[in-house]
């Protein structure tokens, strides 16, 4: 059985608290509810260190230009919860440009461009969903062919309608219902909803449990 790998917790809460843990419960004991807390999590300790000492700053998460270049023209959409107000939703094209504003209003998008679901009890998954949504919804109104994501539940199984419906939600059915309908006919027309490497996704928001 191969070793298993390491993930290390950076955390940032306001104004200067922070530090690095190889446990997610401290992480969690330390960011849960809290306004203005971030933390990310990564696979070497070093990197860890890096992205505090950087400001622990989301969207400073940077892509070598070499990776960036290979990215195809599309719609890349993606999820975290790790802002510390509940789960938020991202939708760039390949550029990392943001294009939320292009499905729903822009009072409704946060400093960073985000949407914060309004809803407590929401969870990653159902915020992967809803990015699914509005990707497709952008795609289609630009009359782009490829859609981008990291989220292998929600583009291999709950946009397809493998969903256990007992174990989720009935909101979250219904989204993965309206999601499916949309991405059937979204590739009916010639369209494509592809999984990709949340290092290689430009939408990526960086922070998941």
């Amino acid at each position: 059985m191969p070793p298993k790998k390491e993930k290390w917790y950076a955390y940032f809460v306001p104004p200067s608290r922070m530090g690095v843990t190889a446990e997610w419960r401290v992480c969690e004991s330390m960011v849960k509810g809290v306004p203005g807390a971030r933390y990310k999590a990564f696979t070497a300790r070093r990197d860890a260190d890096a992205w505090l000492a950087a400001g622990a700053k989301y969207e400073a998460k940077p892509m070598k230009a070499a990776r960036r270049a290979r990215l195809l023209p599309g719609i890349y959409f993606d999820a975290g919860t790790g802002r510390g107000a509940g789960v938020e939703v991202s939708v760039t094209d390949e550029h990392g440009t943001n294009l939320l504003h292009e499905a729903i209003p822009a009072r409704t998008l946060n400093a960073f461009g985000k949407h914060r679901v309004d809803d407590p009890a929401a969870t990653n998954n159902y915020g992967e969903l809803l990015a699914l949504r509005y990707a497709l919804e952008i795609a289609e109104a630009r009359g782009v062919v490829r859609v981008f994501g990291d989220s292998r539940l929600v583009i291999d199984y709950w946009s397809r309608r493998r969903i256990k419906r007992n174990d989720v939600a009935p909101e979250t059915v219904a989204l993965a219902e309206t999601v499916a309908r949309m991405r059937e006919a979204f590739e009916a027309a010639g369209g494509t909803v592809e999984r990709i490497s949340g290092d290689d996704n430009p939408a990526d928001l960086g922070f998941h449990s």
